[in-house]
């Protein structure tokens, strides 16, 4: 794999015995780590393992409780990220840092530009950049604004604001997590090439997914409940035996699709249009329908209409033209509140920002919306008004019920929602929507970012409500799932759908045409 020499395999950095605590949690429990020069070392574990705890430590964004940090042998005070980057140390987030309205050149050089006196050096800027471009294969324009690139275009121009910084040690927090197949590729393959060429040192790759370790990776250290598990060779591994050591259980990777009886027609959508903020077409005369007892999956390249879709389903999006029905009911109109009322689940793309208000607590977000309602309140009434209070321990008992069925793992049903992972942040939306027992649930990319056992939770969930004889609509860009799961596939381009294909017998190959905007 990476070309020998004196300097690989040689230890240039160690955390030994690292911890960290936050209120009610211990992130970090005396975490070992080392890094050998010329790996791609991944650090893998379930959502709030505490992988991006760790290296937000070793970049100086937490102060560690306990612990020593070396580096090169010699014993390192990492105090902040200025600190880390005078030793080589750099960190790509999770969450983008590019400053979009400035250009990719402004955003590589932004704290390190080259002056002459009070002038900047453009042109030396410039150039220093097309060499590093050129010589890791990093092509983007530089003069384009941040705003209009791509997901992947915009890793890139992360990358390179590393390299420019004199990055030797590059920790990349998930990566992948927004590219899609062919840009994820092309990253591993850059990766891979620049540390056997030296170009960097070592590559730290913070996951939680199996095929991204296997492909990249050449150690893996496995992180569970802020604990080191093991340290394994990555040729020496499997995905299953991650897995298990991930998640402390097997790990089932197919979900069988039982054999249900569709029913009625329970939302149809007829003739859709949606626009953007400027005018142009989101949506642009999309039609299809949802049975119940079936998945309706919907597959595409992202940015093609699907979140537009999704809301205006669910009323977040004003139609412009068409109609949507549910239930043989003309919903188009209709406030998102009132859609709701008639049957509708949402569970968003992100759960953080629009599934709950991290603020308020697990209980809370659970009877939201339906506090006001028995058997969580006692109702009175007066000559001059009418209200309710609130009926605690009702509520109480009903949301410890949730969470254990949905498998929240929590140790307050009291403690803010913003703290919990991602994955039981997905849990206790699932928790709350289908405890309402709607008729239509929108799913919109519910696996996405969660660790495997998160997804093996949810999609089994998927299942069950499939099997119960609810309509199901399921947004996902990883085809993987979408043919695992669905009943029938509608493939969206450019805001229109073109092709509702069955499941059986249907090739990555075929929808990833259609996505092109081929015919199927």
């Amino acid at each position: 794999m990476k070309s020998p020499s004196a300097e690989n395999g040689r230890t240039i950095l160690e955390m030994r015995n690292i911890s960290k605590r936050f209120p009610g949690v211990i992130a970090n429990d005396r975490v070992s780590f080392t890094l050998r020069a010329g790996e791609i070392h991944c650090i893998l574990g379930e959502n709030g393992a505490g992988k991006t705890t760790l290296m937000n430590i070793l970049f100086g964004l937490y102060a560690k409780d306990g612990g020593d940090i070396l580096v090169d042998g010699r014993r390192a005070s990492i105090e902040s990220p200025r600190d880390a980057l005078a030793l080589g140390i750099g960190m790509i987030h999770q969450a983008s840092t590019l400053i979009p309205g400035l250009s990719v050149l402004e955003n590589i050089v932004l704290g390190s530009e080259p002056s002459r006196g009070p002038f900047l050096e453009k042109r030396r800027s410039e150039k220093e950049v097309h060499q590093l471009m050129n010589l890791f294969s990093l092509e983007v324009n530089l003069r384009a604004r941040v705003e209009e690139l791509s997901m992947g275009e915009r890793q890139k121009v992360e990358v390179l604001r590393a390299l420019y910084r004199g990055t030797r040690i590059l920790i990349m927090d998930e990566p992948t997590s927004v590219l899609t197949p062919q840009e994820k590729e092309a990253l591993m393959k850059t990766l891979k090439e620049m540390t056997a060429r030296g170009d960097i040192s070592s590559i730290v790759f913070i996951t939680h997914k199996l095929p991204d370790v296997i492909a990249v990776s050449d150690r893996v250290t496995i992180l569970r409940k802020g604990k080191v598990v093991d340290v394994l060779d990555t040729n020496d591994s499997t995905m299953r035996q991650l897995a298990h050591k991930m998640v402390g259980r097997d790990v089932v990777f197919e979900v069988e699709r039982g054999v249900t009886e569709a029913g009625e027609t329970l939302l149809e959508v007829k003739n859709l249009h949606v626009l953007n903020d400027d005018e142009t077409p989101a949506l642009d005369g999309v039609s299809l329908s949802v049975r119940r007892g079936e998945i309706l999956g919907i597959a595409g390249v992202s940015g093609n209409g699907q979140k537009e879709l999704v809301e205006a389903i669910v009323g977040l999006q004003r139609a412009t033209a068409g109609r949507i029905h549910l239930k043989g009911k003309d919903i188009t109109q209709w406030s998102p509140g009132k859609r709701r009322a008639l049957g509708i689940g949402y569970i968003p793309e992100d759960g953080l920002a629009e599934g709950l208000l991290p603020d308020l607590s697990i209980v809370e977000n659970l009877v939201l919306g339906v506090h006001s309602q028995p058997p969580f309140t006692h109702s009175w009434v007066l000559p001059f008004d009418k209200g309710w209070f609130i009926h605690q321990c009702s509520v109480n008992e009903y949301a410890r019920r949730l969470v254990a069925e949905y498998e929240v793992d929590t140790p307050d049903i009291d403690l803010p929602a913003g703290r919990l992972s991602g994955g039981n942040i997905q849990r206790l939306i699932l928790a709350r929507e289908l405890s309402r027992s709607p008729d239509l649930l929108v799913a919109d990319k519910p696996t996405s970012g969660l660790d495997v056992g998160s997804q093996e939770r949810v999609r089994r969930r998927l299942m069950k409500e499939r099997e119960a004889g609810k309509a199901i609509m399921l947004v996902s860009e990883d085809l993987d799932e979408i043919i695992m799961m669905s009943d029938r596939i509608a493939v969206m381009y450019e805001g229109m759908i073109v092709g509702v294909v069955p499941t059986k017998g249907v090739s990555k190959e075929t929808l990833g045409v259609m996505m092109a905007g081929g015919a199927s």
